[in-house]
């Protein structure tokens, strides 16, 4: 586990809800060229007994900017390390990629805990969006 990464309790355990992170600025540095790599993160979940405490998130996303990665190994590995630490619910992270070559890039991932089924449908596509 990522030693920069904390959570706190989750405040409402009773109720499914979402939470959802956006990250307009993350940077990773192309593995081929060594260029670097932007990308706005989506990151929606539904928390168990956890949340991530954001300034760490925050830290531990800005320490990707030095790292080469494949879009789709990094967005891979932010779930995996994010599920690890707070065991939430559902958790489905989108990595959406600036043009690179004349292609944009969309990765998404999820997580699903075995047999959460939700009371109510939480739709985390449908989540307001805040600038």
């Amino acid at each position: 586990m990522n030693p920069i990464l904390e959570t706190f309790p989750n405040p409402r355990t009773g109720r499914n809800y979402t939470i959802r992170v956006r990250a307009p600025e993350f940077t990773c540095l192309c593995p081929k060229t060594g260029q670097p790599d932007f990308a706005e993160l989506v990151i929606d979940y539904v928390p168990d007994a956890h949340c991530v405490e954001l300034k760490s998130l925050k830290l531990y996303l800005n320490s990707f900017r030095d790292r080469g990665a494949f879009h789709e190994a990094v967005t891979n590995e932010i779930l995996d390390e994010l599920v690890s630490l707070t065991r939430p619910r559902h958790m489905r992270i989108s990595a959406r990629f600036n043009v690179r070559g004349g292609l944009y890039t969309t990765v998404t991932a999820e997580h699903r805990s075995p047999g959460w089924d939700p009371d109510s449908p939480v739709d985390e596509s449908r989540a307001e969006e805040t600038a």
